[in-house]
């Protein structure tokens, strides 16, 4: 596993500080790391953003094997979530890459929505890039 030293946990959110630790490892320097969720499901067991990325634990469903992997916003094309009459009631979270879809589902539905908006306002932040023609 890569070293790198930990942020301060007290500024920033999470729900397992194991899951926090396994993160921070993987934060490139100069990068800062926002928050950590916990999912549920057999696929992906956590989720992190920085101020730069986001890095998940695939369990070996993606890939087939134990694997950090890492999104840059920018792939991040849309974000999609479950809305049947309550929005975030089902926890879970569609991202829409340029390489296909990964779906977060959330222990509940206060983590899908910071996640939610994490992602928005970090989607919207980038710049716009024209099309050549």
């Amino acid at each position: 596993m890569p070293t790198n030293t930990p942020p301060t946990p007290d500024s920033i959110t999470y729900d397992d500080r194991s899951q926090y630790e396994h993160a921070a490892a993987y934060l490139l320097p100069g990068e800062a790391l926002e928050a950590v969720y916990s999912c549920k499901g057999m696929a992906i067991r956590f989720v992190a953003f920085t101020d730069r990325r986001l890095i998940f634990y695939d369990q070996g469903i993606l890939i087939r094997k134990k694997t950090m992997v890492s999104i840059p916003y920018h792939h991040v094309t849309g974000i999609a979530c479950v809305d049947e009459g309550v929005i975030f009631a089902g926890g879970e979270i569609t991202l829409l890459i340029n390489s296909g879809k990964v779906t977060f589902e959330f222990r509940d539905a206060s983590a899908a929505q910071k996640a939610y908006y994490c992602l928005a306002s970090h989607m919207i932040a980038q710049p716009v890039v024209e099309a050549q023609q």
